[in-house]
């Protein structure tokens, strides 16, 4: 197996989401994360599940259909994707998609790839820069991988 070629310098940043908004994501299912302000970064994140699930999301018939039969594996960076925009929809229109939250922030997010194995990680709020050693590890899964 070769080893993935990293660039070098402020390319890539964590994102920490509630599970069960993570395997959503990781399934292409969900396509936009609802923040409460907006981000200013774009480029490749780490997709990271938290601690917490939300319990009261498992209740969805759109959450449930989606993640149906899927572990929701915590603290762990469970995949990758672009964040490729930041916006809110217009007051008193519908809906980007049927994901998106009235009065929240919707980050667009393309190119997921799901990680063969979870890599244990504490993650943050907000956009977190990841270390060298995470880095290593999640790209160690992702050998095709290039930004």
């Amino acid at each position: 197996m070769s080893t993935v070629t990293l660039p070098q310098g402020d390319w890539i940043r964590g994102i920490s989401v509630q599970q069960p908004h993570a395997a959503c994501i990781l399934t292409g299912a969900k396509g936009i994360e609802n923040r409460p302000r907006p981000w200013s970064w774009r480029g490749w994140m780490l997709l990271h599940a938290g601690q917490r699930i939300d319990r009261p999301a498992l209740r969805v018939p759109q959450i449930a259909r989606t993640i149906c039969g899927r572990d929701l594996t915590t603290g762990s960076v469970l995949g990758i994707a672009r964040l490729v925009d930041c916006h809110q929809d217009p007051e008193g229109s519908q809906p980007c998609t049927p994901w998106a939250q009235v009065g929240t922030w919707h980050l667009v997010l393309q190119d997921v790839q799901e990680l063969p194995l979870p890599v244990p990680a504490a993650g943050q709020l907000g956009p977190w820069k990841p270390t060298e050693d995470l880095l290593a590890s999640v790209f160690q899964q992702l050998p095709a991988f290039r930004p």
